[in-house]
């Protein structure tokens, strides 16, 4: 359960935390309605990477690519998105590297022009603030599920 942005922000920061040690490419997908908290939660991942500047929710650029400390992190927000072909031309493929991650918000908009993400982040509106189901899609994902638990 998390009680408010604050919370949210944390759990960004948990994750960015646990990724940081470990290299390589992840995908990881951010669903539910709008205002559950998808944006503020890659916040919280990008600050505690140590990112300053602003973090916008890309709901009109659809990718904001970041270079932290030599790591890309790509924040994509595909609401917008009308066919998943339109991944294509905006260079979509070209932006991972071998040490991209990638948080998308909205991943059912891609159809299956994505792989399978590591890790899936369901946020949705309860009573006393959002909730939180983490899933893992890959044996890395639950690896980092299971980091993200204890």
């Amino acid at each position: 359960m998390l009680q408010d942005a604050s919370a949210t922000e944390a759990l960004g920061g948990l994750l960015a935390k646990e990724i940081s040690d470990r290299p390589g490419s992840w995908l990881i997908m951010l669903k539910g309605s709008l205002g559950t908290g998808k944006s503020t939660l890659a916040r919280g991942f990008l600050r505690a990477l140590g990112y300053e500047g602003r973090v916008p929710s890309p709901t009109y650029t659809l990718l904001e690519p970041y270079d932290i400390g030599g790591r890309s992190v790509l924040h994509a927000d595909l609401y917008r998105l009308t066919n998943p072909e339109e991944l294509e031309y905006l260079g979509f493929q070209d932006a991972f590297s071998n040490d991209t991650v990638a948080l998308i918000e909205w991943p059912e908009r891609a159809g299956s022009a994505l792989r399978t993400p590591d890790l899936t982040i369901e946020l949705e509106i309860s009573a006393t603030g959002r909730k939180a189901m983490v899933t893992a899609q890959s044996e890395r994902g639950q690896d980092l599920l299971e980091a993200l638990l204890t």
